[in-house]
């Protein structure tokens, strides 16, 4: 593939999107336009390689449906891919829009990569959208809406910050954010920031913005390190993270993470356990889609 080893997470996460919206049934969380974001090289590169590592997922599988790449793809994509991903953003876009209806006049993502939420509801909810992402992705994602025809709409703004390693309000701020009702969105971010750098980027992000401002993030129980689930898949999970250069380096406790959110402000509005973002997003379901063991999401209030 053309792209650097840094952007395979980003790719990988628009590939599963695009693929659970043209292949599954029912649809968790239709993202029509994250296939628009990827090329078909990127596309078939992704497919291929996760063909030919199956083995590596799972060896019984990759023996039963020998020969039936299609099966093995589906198989990869819904065990290993796509779950965590669709079911944070269904849940994240469903807060947002209940926070909208509160009053909520800015949306922040934090790690936006190639989400497409603002192009998807282009008509929605009149709010300001600031998408915050290393400068390289910020120009990757622009080059890629671009390609797509699809124009940048006037409320989105570009945040080119690398602010797991420093949070600068200042780029915000020069984008026209404002210190009203807010929403922040962290997806897929937590596990690499140490618990303090977490901590911190909570603690700056709602000193800038009212009461009521809330933020929705996921996060890896402590079981996530000597984990299982389906096919090993939480090993699998720590042992692709390390190998892309970018290791988990925290998980929590519900406990912990509870007395994280209340140093930075916050109150826990909603927790959601794999267990409940099995029930809500994955049930009654008759192919390999579920919740992943180890994932939970977070709603957080500033009080």
């Amino acid at each position: 593939m053309s792209q650097t080893k840094a952007n395979l997470p980003l790719l990988i996460s628009a590939f599963a999107r695009a693929y659970h919206s043209k292949y599954d049934t029912p649809v968790i969380f239709n993202d029509s336009l994250a296939g628009k974001l990827i090329t078909d090289e990127e596309y078939e590169a992704i497919s291929e390689q996760m063909v030919q590592g199956i083995r590596y997922f799972n060896p019984e599988i990759a023996a039963k449906y020998n020969g039936q790449p299609d099966e093995l793809l589906k198989y990869i994509t819904q065990v290993q891919l796509a779950p965590t991903t669709l079911s944070r953003s269904a849940y994240c876009e469903k807060v947002l829009k209940h926070e909208c209806m509160l009053g909520a006049s800015q949306y922040v993502i934090l790690g936006a990569g190639f989400d497409t939420f603002s192009i998807r509801e282009r008509e929605a909810q009149p709010i300001d959208i600031f998408e915050v992402d290393r400068p390289a992705v910020q120009e990757l994602k622009r080059d890629r809406l671009d390609k797509a025809n699809l124009p940048v709409p006037s409320h989105l703004h570009f945040i080119a910050m690398d602010f797991e390693n420093e949070f600068s309000p200042e780029g915000l701020i020069q984008e026209g954010f404002k210190k009203v009702k807010t929403f922040f969105s962290l997806l897929g971010v937590s596990y690499y920031l140490t618990e303090d750098a977490l901590k911190e980027l909570l603690i700056e992000l709602f000193s800038l913005v009212p009461e009521g401002s809330s933020i929705v993030f996921d996060y890896a129980d402590a079981n996530t390190w000597d984990g299982h689930g389906v096919a090993n898949r939480v090993e699998k999970f720590v042992q692709l993270a390390q190998a892309s250069g970018e290791p988990i380096k925290s998980c929590y406790t519900y406990r912990t993470i509870e007395r994280l959110v209340e140093e930075a402000g916050l109150l826990v509005y909603e927790h959601l356990t794999p267990e409940m973002i099995d029930e809500q997003f994955f049930g009654e379901r008759d192919d390999y889609l579920s919740a992943f063991e180890t994932i939970h999401f977070i709603h957080a209030v500033k009080k």
